[in-house]
């Protein structure tokens, strides 16, 4: 299998990381393995825990990875499950937690996998072929309210609810199978006119199916808690995002854990006894220089964010 897959911020990551020799480092996206790599190079009796529900990117990262077995845990599993991953492996702390969050380039590249609309396919778009939702579901059986809620939150899809209505209209004639088969319902949807403006047609819904599919955006905020639970003093957390709606709540996780007090302004004496656990290091997220947006065009909406364990 070809598995093509480029890092996006790669130098930043490893920078942001603050890699010390010994340290416990946990790659909760491993993919093609690319920062799992670098981390691992810096490592002299330290261990890298490396994470992925794909199989196939478990078998690329095996190969990529297969010169330092000692010193690296490969673990089928969804990083949203760190704190059981840590436990079976007799971790009691780790000193940084990467996540690099979204489809990645193999997977929309792949094309059985279902993630791109420029590629014919089934309605697929499973990070995990064990989980039991697939996008043709939720295309051929969501209810409209279901259809409009999830392509106006997740994709910020302005004609959400025509689309919503065709999708609807067209599966009552014919189910939807294929990715061209959205495609052309989505075309349909948005007037021409619109259609020539902006990225891709199709774009958001294809977006907005895959977040509910993978529930993406559920796992963001209590996978970083549980992260940030697990680091020891100083250890470094780095979560690339790609669009809005993982950018903010990466933004406001961050706010969260660095604040002393969540109590409101109304209550004069604090009672949610809650403390600070991290120091944002960037307050503006950092993004790909302009070099590699020419390299590697995917990595323009990058925001990489970075907090340490205080």
């Amino acid at each position: 299998m070809n598995f093509k897959h480029i890092s996006v911020m790669l130098e930043e990551c490893i920078d942001g990381l603050n890699i010390k020799p010994d340290g416990i480092y946990v790659d909760g996206t491993m993919g093609g393995a690319g920062h799992s790599l670098e981390i691992v190079k810096k490592l002299d009796n330290g261990i890298l825990v490396g994470i992925d529900q794909d199989r196939a990117a478990i078998e690329k990262a095996t190969n990529v990875l297969r010169d330092y077995d000692d010193k690296v845990y490969i673990v089928r599993n969804n990083f949203k499950n760190i704190r059981n991953i840590l436990f079976d492996l007799n971790i009691e702390g780790i000193d940084g937690f990467l996540l690099d969050l979204g489809v990645s380039s193999h997977q929309l590249d792949t094309d059985d996998r279902g993630f791109s609309y420029k590629k014919d396919s089934k309605l697929d778009m499973r990070m995990d072929k064990n989980n039991p939702l697939t996008a043709w579901h939720i295309v051929n059986n969501y209810s409209k309210d279901d259809l409009f809620k999830i392509i106006k939150d997740y994709g910020e899809e302005r004609w959400a609810k025509r689309i919503a209505e065709f999708i609807i209209r067209e599966r009552a004639k014919n189910r939807i199978d294929t990715t061209t088969d959205l495609v052309k319902v989505i075309k349909m949807a948005i007037p021409a006119a619109k259609r020539r403006e902006g990225p891709h047609p199709a774009r958001r819904t294809f977006q907005a199916l895959r977040i509910e599919v993978n529930n993406e955006l559920g796992i963001i905020e209590d996978s970083i808690k549980d992260a940030v639970k697990c680091m020891k003093k100083g250890g470094r957390i780095c979560i690339i995002s790609f669009h809005s709606l993982e950018d903010r709540i990466v933004k406001e996780t961050f706010k969260e854990l660095n604040s002393d007090c969540i109590c409101p302004k109304e209550i004069p004496i604090c009672v949610c006894d809650k403390r600070r656990e991290i120091k944002i290091i960037n307050k503006k997220p950092i993004i790909p220089s302009d070099e590699e947006i020419a390299v590697n065009p995917r990595s323009r909406s990058a925001k990489l964010r970075i907090a340490e364990r205080i």
